[in-house]
């Protein structure tokens, strides 16, 4: 008999799948798609040739968790491509201001403000593991650094109220980066998000996998198969009854999935508990082909691995809280990734990927091909003339094509004070149903949104230790216990 099975393979549940094995538990993982991955997946759409990322490009917390700095994608192959340039904001009518790997160097270039940049991000960047794991956490215990909460506090308050700075370059700058939490700013929630992703920027990184997300699908995936797990694809799970009498089952899902799967079976308080559980904004994703690099007004641009299309501090506060009350913009927030910039190998005879996506209000119809396309143009004047086609999901689309994005929400639920805190209910263990041998896995749970594996990793260990009784975690690494690809 399976001793556990994992409904999602997105990379939570990816992650608790290897933590399970690793355990030594038996486990099953199924997924309604043809492929594994969720977030993660990357193929071609337009030319064979040429892939896309389907829903995540860039994945700083895949060089930063503690569950991926322990499964160790670099030694499974996984190359993490650095762009010299993590960031950057164009602004109207000015250079474009830049991020760049090196703290003084991006210092040198924000003039008046750059001492206080400094000033802000190298106490987090010499407490960056602590900042990581404090915030990357189920914030429920006593961090390892002790210093980092002191950190981190005065500068999350002081983004919720008002930027340390004087000068929009660098207000800009680091509101794109808080734009990234997709909720009203600013807020609590979206500053923690800022200090977060900003101090990475100047340490860790926010690298590309070589060749597209799914390299890091394909390394969970292969860690899974050498251990004995099983993943059955093209197989969606609609009601637990399907699964038999397996005692340990994780779900990587939304709360709305969940209500979905158990139905009736759960307590009623619960229940009602994961029906008042607030999805945020939308976001509506284009895919374009194109036929070389973006012609950015400013050429400095495209050397960097995100770009920013914002506008000013202002500017962002108007439209992303616009988008948090249902209201549409007609020039909203358009994160943008070149790949080919950091990996030029995504270049095919000529060919390139450019992925975008725009924060719209929760589950926004609007095919946002045209929206997204002029509002590059704002910054890349001749774009258009360079695409040889592009794909438009709408919000709407997004929960169709991934059921755990409702309504287009890719962070799996609102990024509140409240719910980053309490997701998805007021628990103690936010990872256990009150259901025999059942748990939530998803980023619907602490710590949240982006590909970090750490709900799926911490649902399993709460699994292990209360289904098991197993309180000391399993080794992750590529030289585990049972040698270096799979059990003796």
């Amino acid at each position: 008999m399976t001793d556990a099975v994992i409904v999602g393979t997105g990379p939570n549940g990816l992650a608790a799948a290897v933590t399970l094995l690793r355990a030594g538990l038996s486990v099953e993982l199924y997924e309604a798609h043809d492929t594994p991955g969720g977030g993660l997946r990357t193929e071609p759409l337009f030319d064979s040739d040429v892939v896309h990322d389907i829903c995540a490009a860039v994945h700083p917390m895949a060089a930063a968790s503690r569950f991926f700095r322990e499964f160790d994608l670099p030694a499974r192959g996984v190359d993490l491509l650095q762009p010299e340039i993590p960031y950057a904001h164009p602004l109207p009518g000015e250079d474009t201001v830049l991020a760049h790997r090196d703290l003084a160097e991006t210092s040198a270039g924000l003039g008046a403000d750059g001492e206080r940049w400094r000033r802000l991000m190298a106490p987090l960047a010499a407490h960056s593991r602590g900042v990581v794991d404090l915030i990357l956490s189920d914030q429920r215990g006593i961090p390892d650094d002790l210093a980092a909460p002191f950190l981190l506090a005065p500068r999350v308050l002081a983004h919720a109220t008002r930027l340390p700075f004087r000068t929009e370059r660098a207000r800009a700058l680091l509101t794109g980066v808080a734009a990234h939490a997709v909720g009203r700013l600013p807020s609590l929630a979206s500053g923690a998000v800022a200090l977060l992703l900003g101090h990475l920027a100047h340490t860790t990184g926010w690298p590309l996998p070589r060749g597209g997300s799914a390299r890091i699908a394909d390394a969970l995936v292969a860690d899974i198969v050498a251990h004995g797990g099983r993943i059955h694809t093209g197989q969606p799970i609609k009601d637990l009854g399907e699964l038999g009498d397996v005692p340990l089952v994780l779900l990587d899902t939304s709360p709305k999935g969940l209500l979905q799967i158990a139905g009736d079976r759960l307590p009623g308080h619960y229940r009602r508990a994961l029906e008042r559980f607030r999805y945020g904004p939308g976001a509506s994703k284009v895919d374009f082909l194109v036929s070389g690099p973006i012609p950015w007004s400013d050429p400095e641009t495209g050397r960097a691995g995100t770009v920013h299309l914002g506008g000013t501090r202002a500017d962002m506060y108007r439209t992303e809280s616009a988008a948090v009350r249902g209201t549409r913009d007609p020039e909203p927030f358009i994160l943008l990734v070149d790949p080919a910039a950091t990996d030029p190998g995504r270049s095919v005879g000529g060919k390139r990927p450019v992925w975008a996506y725009a924060h719209v209000p929760h589950g926004d119809p609007r095919n946002p091909v045209d929206l997204v396309r002029r509002r590059i143009e704002q910054y890349a004047p001749g774009f258009g003339d360079t695409i040889v086609a592009a794909r438009g999901v709408s919000a709407a689309d997004y929960e169709t094509y991934n059921p755990n994005y409702v309504g287009g929400d890719i962070g799996a639920g609102a990024m509140t004070l409240r719910q980053a805190l309490l997701r998805p209910t007021a628990k103690w263990d936010p990872y256990r149903v009150p259901l025999p041998g059942l748990y939530l896995c998803s980023a619907s749970t602490p710590p949240g949104p982006s590909v970090h594996g750490m709900s799926g990793y911490l649902a399993a260990l709460s699994a292990l230790r209360h289904e098991h009784g197993i309180r000391v975690p399993p080794p992750l690494g590529p030289h585990g216990p049972h040698g270096p690809h799979g059990r003796a």
